[in-house]
């Protein structure tokens, strides 16, 4: 099973593609996509969405996990992460891929055990987990793999309470 995280963001988004076989769990890739400050809006949309659509297209994972943040700072940071995520919502459905959206606090909750865990503490827990202490990750990265992690551990349990009521 092949899941791909994905971290919206309007500057830089992260993505992160995990694959579990047996269940192992390794990374494929991972990365952020960053846009130039001082283009219009539309063009960065455009370029988060060609590089997400490129990524599926090359990875073809089965299933997309995304972080759906439930607040911003501000009402124009929350519209422009709205239009942030719309762009990546289209790239994936185009590719018929299955999406699935968890909260922060649920993401930090699957990787660190707490669901109010510091940004420093998912990315300990990201590389501790998947064996990437000597990897130079950028923080964005880190939350989308972790988003990918929290979506196989749920699908897990879900699968494991399938076969228990059998």
């Amino acid at each position: 099973m092949r899941v791909l995280g994905i971290d919206p963001g309007s500057l830089t988004t992260g993505y992160g593609l995990l694959e579990e076989t047996e269940n192992c769990l390794s990374v494929v890739t991972q990365g952020v996509i960053k846009v130039k400050t001082g283009r219009s809006l539309s063009v960065k949309l455009n370029k988060i969405r060609l590089d997400i659509e490129e990524i599926l297209r090359q990875y073809t994972p089965e299933e997309v996990a995304i972080e759906n943040p439930f607040y911003a700072r501000n009402i124009k940071t929350a519209i422009t992460l709205g239009q942030v995520r719309g762009a990546i919502l289209v790239a994936v459905a185009s590719h018929g891929c299955s999406l699935f959206e968890y909260s922060p606090r649920e993401i930090k909750k699957a990787v660190t055990g707490y669901g109010q865990a510091e940004k420093s503490q998912v990315m300990a827990m990201v590389k501790a987990l998947l064996h990437l202490q000597e990897i130079d990750l950028e923080p964005d990265a880190a939350d989308a793999l972790a988003a990918a992690f929290c979506h196989l551990s749920h699908r897990r349990s879900k699968l494991n309470l399938e076969k228990s009521r059998l």
